[in-house]
């Protein structure tokens, strides 16, 4: 009983602690407060400032949409300071959208404030669509602006030169330099660097393939220039060409002579496997005739042994005497005898021994 009574005697009045609840939640809304203006009023006092017409509630909803107000107020203050307004698209709302859809707000800016000092007529929208397309705006209008040279062929590629040959068969390999400058209608949907730098490489490979000699290419490089500036290769680019100059020109192999060398070595080996044909023919050939002579000499071996048949048919039926039998022998004894004299015997026995 005690303790209760010592509880109620110690409790703190029911106004006092309402009393305390208010400054509690007074000093936390003083807290919140100082969080909010540390957080937007420097923004909002730079933007009152340079007329740039952002509003204290404007930049709280940027945070709840998750875009970054300091990118957009920073980025509508140089706008405004550079002669850009509402005019020319660039608001608050327009910042916004292009941030939210990933593009790059300070580029656009910065290329929209490059465009009106150099007298370049690019808009908001415009600049907005090629930035969302993946190009760098900036860039391109400092392009514009400042022509970039471009190395043909590109080092990086693993190329050094690039090589064309003559009607004599010598090759020339040649280092160029194209200064281009950016088209700013033809960007989105141009081709850029890659096909610039094919394109000069075509028509200098062509233009060389084109003269008679090397020594004229040697002797005017300017050649070269003048008939790729006339095959229009900026076309459908997002640059324009302004120059293409002849860095480098060195004398290479004489191709040509390396061909006929190779046609030369071709025919050779070409007219090798014609002649063994031909060898190989004659000498199937000539064993069809080896095998035809002793087809023949068989022929006349069967011939002569029919010989002694026949004089012995004719001794039975009585159409062959004894003188007449002599007579053939002495015959054949005198053309046997002749044959020796003439050096003719050997074959003769051999056909006989055959």
């Amino acid at each position: 009983m005690n303790a209760i009574l010592f509880a109620q005697n110690n409790a703190p009045p029911t106004g006092q602690f309402y009393i305390i609840i208010f400054f509690i939640a007074i000093a936390f809304f003083m807290l919140m407060a100082f969080i909010f203006f540390a957080k937007y009023f420097n923004l909002w006092i730079q933007a009152k400032m340079t007329d740039a017409n952002v509003g204290i509630f404007e930049l709280v909803g940027m945070s709840f949409r998750k875009v970054n107000p300091n990118i957009i107020v920073r980025s509508k203050i140089m706008a405004i300071q550079s002669g850009l307004g509402e005019k020319d698209g660039v608001t608050t709302k327009s910042l916004e959208a292009h941030y939210l859809a990933g593009g790059s707000v300070p580029n656009v800016v910065r290329a929209l404030i490059a465009a009106n000092r150099a007298d370049i007529p690019l808009s908001y929208k415009r600049a907005a669509a090629i930035d969302l397309a993946g190009r760098n705006i900036y860039e391109a209008v400092q392009t514009s602006v400042n022509p970039k040279v471009i190395q043909c062929p590109d080092p990086s590629q693993g190329r050094l030169t690039i090589d064309g040959v003559a009607k004599n068969g010598i090759q020339l390999k040649v280092k160029a330099k194209v200064t281009v400058r950016t088209n700013i209608d033809r960007l989105v949907g141009g081709a850029t660097d890659e096909t610039i730098i094919a394109r000069v490489g075509e028509g200098i490979v062509n233009a060389i393939g084109s003269t008679d000699t090397h020594s004229e290419v040697l002797a005017a490089p300017e050649l070269i220039s003048k008939r790729v500036l006339e095959k229009g290769l900026d076309a459908g680019t997002a640059y324009e060409i302004l120059s293409i100059d002849i860095a480098d020109i060195d004398v290479g192999d004489n191709i040509g002579a390396n061909l006929q060398a190779l046609q030369a070595e071709a025919d050779m080996r070409v007219a090798r496997a014609k002649a063994e044909e031909r060898r190989a023919f004659a000498v199937a050939k000539e064993q069809e005739m080896i095998a035809e002579v002793q087809e023949n000499r068989a022929k006349v071996v069967e011939s002569e042994a029919e010989v002694p048949r026949a004089i012995a048919d004719a001794f039975r039926k009585g159409n062959l005497g004894i003188s007449d039998y002599y007579h053939l022998r002495n015959i054949q004894a005198d053309t046997e005898m002749r044959t020796t004299i003439a050096g003719t015997s050997n074959s003769r026995r051999e056909i006989a021994g055959s």
